[in-house]
């Protein structure tokens, strides 16, 4: 189906463009939504007629998230999630999820706004896209951790996981030292051999 986009659509054009595009996208998503007018001679007519107040439209949506994707750019959120010792949670962290996160501490975020490319499913920072509008991306930073003590130390740098191994690691080194010195295996005072 043939459609005149009213707004920069990624990958497919921008405003006024006319784009051939598959019936079912055209009639449950860009025609529901107004991002599309079906390209009909009078569409055309009234989009060529109409085009500076669209374009105008367009430029104030694209202002206003700019304006409010100032606040939101580089901003970070802790999102406490319970994971395994490896640092896998047990989840993964979903669009819903960080849209939750952002509204909570005063952010306007629509769950569809955020792009994640995959799944979050470990722990750590990971930086994340909020597409505000066609022509307004934002990054935001999400802290994803077990506690918030946990948090804190990832916000300055530390990698938790790594710690944790090499916490182990000395308590078991320690542990062994122990039982060397102790003479692990021997037996003190007398005793009869047979």
């Amino acid at each position: 189906m043939k459609v005149i986009l009213l707004e920069r659509l990624e990958g497919w054009g921008g405003l006024g463009d006319v784009v051939t595009v598959k019936d079912g996208f055209a009639r449950n998503y860009l025609l529901p939504r107004s991002k599309a007018l079906r390209a009909t001679a009078a569409n055309l007519k009234v989009f060529d007629a109409q085009r500076a107040e669209i374009e105008a439209r367009n430029a104030r949506a694209r202002d206003a998230a700019a304006k409010s994707g100032e606040s939101l750019d580089g901003a970070s959120y802790v999102l406490i999630r319970q994971a395994g010792e490896s640092g896998q949670l047990y989840g993964s962290v979903s669009g819903r999820d960080v849209a939750d996160a952002i509204n909570a501490e005063g952010g306007k975020v629509e769950r569809a706004m955020v792009v994640l490319d995959k799944p979050i499913k470990t722990l750590g920072l990971h930086e994340v896209k909020v597409r505000l509008h066609a022509e307004v991306v934002v990054t935001v930073t999400l802290n994803i951790a077990r506690s918030l003590d946990e948090a804190e130390r990832q916000a300055r740098g530390e990698n938790v996981i790594a710690a944790q191994f090499e916490e182990e690691r000395l308590a078991a080194e320690e542990a062994q030292a122990d039982l060397i010195e102790g003479g692990a295996g021997q037996i003190e005072g007398d005793y009869v051999q047979a």
